[in-house]
């Protein structure tokens, strides 16, 4: 019995909380579920790509591959990237990846080719990366491989045809160059301009000197950096937790009321 100027503490209606639980439980589940939709074309536009995707003639760039594992089945456990010789690079080395042996293919170009004051006689023509048991790139994921090249032949751009092995042993070659290529070739953009919708995207690489031209194509400069779609769609992602975010905070705040 309580004394008579006391009131028995009020307890939190079970509907209430209960209700409550279920707008929490649905608003998470309608962000997920718009997550899921903006993770369904991002993973079919996946491709190999390059970025940077543009650099200054004689300059030095650090140049990342982005490598996706498309196959559902599958891990990716070879790729290989073909070097120019008609344009060669002085300079090539690797960044190690964690996992996987790097061989750098070095050979006697078919014609010396001038670069300022030196002749290249011989050069890097191929990069190969395999991976060791466990360091595959498993389905769903990527791993990125840096090279560092230079000095960046005064060309209208550099064409880097791809190969991705896959571990049942399917062979995907990068090495298309139109515009609507299904498998477009990573492509390091100079003195072209790169196409507004180029699948490697990327921002451009300021020169660290200058270089004698050599027989390259010369046309405009250095495009601005054309929109990653994939960061676009991160972007958008973003909103959506954001957004997550609120309801939310709109359904503890009638909680609290």
């Amino acid at each position: 019995m309580l004394p008579t100027n006391q009131t028995a503490p009020t307890r939190p209606s079970v509907g209430r909380a209960t209700h409550t639980r279920r707008s929490i439980t649905t608003a998470i589940a309608l962000g997920a579920g718009a997550l899921i939709a903006i993770a369904v074309p991002l993973s079919a536009s996946a491709h190999v790509s390059v970025t940077p995707n543009s650099a200054t003639p004689g300059s030095y760039a650090l140049l990342t591959f982005t490598v996706p594992t498309e196959s559902a089945t599958a891990s990716t456990v070879k790729l290989e990237v073909d070097l120019p010789t008609k344009t060669p690079l002085a300079s090539v080395s690797y960044v190690p990846v964690a996992g996987w042996t790097t061989t750098l293919t070095t050979e006697t170009l078919p014609t010396p080719v001038k670069a300022g004051e030196n002749e290249i006689t011989e050069a890097v023509t191929k990069v190969t990366w395999v991976a060791a048991a466990g360091a595959e790139i498993q389905p769903g994921q990527l791993q990125l491989f840096p090279l560092s090249v230079g000095p960046v032949p005064d060309t209208g751009k550099l064409v880097l045809p791809t190969t991705q092995t896959y571990s049942d042993g399917t062979v995907v070659s990068w090495n298309g160059t139109g515009e609507d290529a299904e498998h477009p070739a990573p492509t390091l953009f100079v003195t072209e301009e790169p196409p507004a919708d180029h699948h490697a995207g990327g921002a451009s690489v300021t020169a660290e000197h200058e270089s004698t031209p050599s027989d390259g194509d010369s046309s405009s400069d250095t495009a601005e950096p054309d929109t990653d779609p994939v960061a676009r769609g991160l972007g958008i992602a973003g909103l959506v937790v954001g957004a997550v975010g609120v309801v939310l905070a709109v359904v503890w705040r009638r909680r609290a009321v």
